[in-house]
């Protein structure tokens, strides 16, 4: 009877000492300790990291009589290349404003065909007479996120080089990015010294669609996910160097960020700010805040709507050629 009632004050102690240790690391706050919190960054994560294979765009997905000419190399690596999207037709007989799009995917996934990078918005604007361009380039491991922008200035450059082998006109450029592009694209809009390095000329202006990276020295220096670490390493000036909020010193072309209203990281808070220093050195800049989910910013680009309604308003604001193309097809 003693020995059965010390073996059942030993298991009775052991289940205390195991329901502790539970309750304790349950009950830790750093960043990455509770289960809400994982599982948060993960559907983040791949949210950003747009993983989805069969996503992958055909040419049934075009409009009829449009063309693809694909994999135009930009440099001599398997992903410095861009496909190059050809309108059906050209009444007018002129050069053709161009749409120069980049994707996301956490600075490490993603690519150029991916249906919802292109389909909405090659559907909505090549038969209004644009030519839409979507361009891959090297992520991580290979790159970092800074490094990576460097890429996109080179594509961009040689795009606009060639722009008139296509029917294009390499003054009437519109940039755009998703996710990480767009942080990219929004680093290239506040880095002349970058895109005068590589030979890119003035474009229109940029559309960012869905960034949360304007200012990375917030991020890192606080909570944040995983893959950022991945992206922008542990140096705090390479933190500052990467950030378009700090790189943005002089005025530049118009910009517009698109923001989701629904994510929990709150993207419509750095953008925010970003547009706001950019107005107070007289840039024009405007925050279009969206209660959309981050994949959502990006596919239903080009669908019917008040949301790609506004994007066009801006679009038209930027040049007669655009504006004129927008109305010509209404």
């Amino acid at each position: 009877m003693t020995a059965l009632f010390r073996t059942r004050t030993i298991a009775q102690w052991l289940l205390v000492v195991m329901v502790g240790s539970i309750a304790s690391l349950l009950c830790q706050t750093s960043p990455a300790a509770t289960l809400r919190d994982k599982l948060t960054e993960r559907r983040t994560q791949q949210s950003e990291m747009e993983q989805d294979d069969s996503s992958a765009l055909s040419q049934n997905g075009l409009p009829k009589g449009s063309r693809v000419i694909k994999d135009v190399a930009y440099g001599s690596d398997a992903k410095q290349k861009f496909d190059v999207y050809i309108p059906a037709s050209n009444p007018d007989n002129k050069a053709m404003p161009v749409l120069f799009m980049v994707h996301g995917g956490a600075w490490a996934n993603g690519g150029k065909a991916m249906g919802r990078v292109v389909e909405n918005k090659a559907a909505r604007w090549l038969p209004k007479g644009f030519i839409f361009i979507s361009t891959d380039y090297r992520m991580l491991p290979t790159l970092q996120a800074r490094e990576q922008a460097e890429d996109v200035a080179l594509a961009l450059a040689v795009a606009q080089s060639k722009a008139k082998e296509w029917g294009g006109d390499p003054s009437q450029f519109i940039v755009m990015g998703h996710s990480a592009g767009a942080h990219l694209v929004a680093l290239l809009a506040a880095s002349p010294d970058v895109t005068l390095q590589f030979g890119v000329r003035p474009w229109l202006g940029t559309l960012a669609l869905d960034s949360a990276a304007y200012d990375l020295s917030a991020i890192m220096s606080t909570k944040h996910y995983g893959f950022y670490d991945k992206a922008f390493g542990k140096d705090p000036g390479y933190w500052r160097a990467s950030s378009p909020l700090h790189k943005l010193e002089v005025p530049g072309v118009p910009f517009l960020a698109v923001c989701s209203s629904k994510r929990p990281d709150h993207p419509c808070d750095q953008a925010s700010s970003f547009v706001q220093k950019a107005n107070g050195m007289g840039m024009r800049a405007s925050l279009l805040p969206q209660a959309k989910s981050h994949g959502e910013i990006n596919f239903q680009l080009g669908l019917d709507g008040d949301y790609t309604t506004a994007v066009e308003k801006f679009m038209a604001s930027l040049s007669p050629v655009v504006q004129a193309h927008l109305r010509g097809a209404e």
